[in-house]
């Protein structure tokens, strides 16, 4: 997400950067597509005034708020901006739950969804099957994929339940 801070007719100093950042920071937990922000501080005579800008997703959320203090115009406009933020995210909700309402029969019909946690690369170096063997049990595996060097084939070999070990092999055709 980026984070861009204006200051009007004031200079923005650490503390407010900071101040300001770890707000909008805090604002990921309602929302995780935020894009971009822009917050916008100025100062007119004795009257502070904040406004943020963020784009969330399709969608562009503004909020402006005034006070005598700064930090407080600041913590106003930024529960302004929470409040629209949580109306946004169960907009989201609702609509996704009328989006598809015929998906769970669906998958029911074509199976369990696959969800792939962990990709791995492996060392395509030739190796007989004693060193693949070495390789997956020093990694923890149940099963290790390699290239057999006598046949320049890629295999797996695997353990069983009985604690020996199997091999898979390509059939030729």
């Amino acid at each position: 997400m980026r984070i861009h801070m204006v200051a009007r007719k004031m200079k923005l100093t650490k503390p407010i950067k900071d101040f300001i950042g770890a707000k909008i920071e805090k604002m990921q937990e309602y929302a995780d597509n935020i894009v971009w922000t822009q917050a916008i501080v100025a100062v007119e005579k004795k009257l502070h005034n904040a406004e943020v800008i963020m784009h969330v997703g399709h969608q562009t959320i503004k909020a402006s708020a005034s006070s005598s203090d700064l930090y407080s115009s600041i913590d106003k406009v930024m529960n302004k901006i929470e409040i629209q933020l949580k109306k946004y995210k169960g907009k989201t909700k609702s609509h996704r739950a009328h989006k598809n309402p015929g998906f769970s029969d669906f998958s029911a019909v074509v199976g369990p969804r696959i969800k792939v946690s962990v990709i791995k690369d492996v060392s395509s170096k030739p190796m007989n099957i004693e060193e693949a063997v070495f390789e997956m049990e020093k990694t923890g595996y149940n099963f290790f994929f390699f290239m057999d060097k006598a046949s320049s084939q890629m295999q797996v070999v695997f353990k069983r339940l009985d604690d020996s070990y199997g091999l898979l092999q390509p059939l030729k055709k």
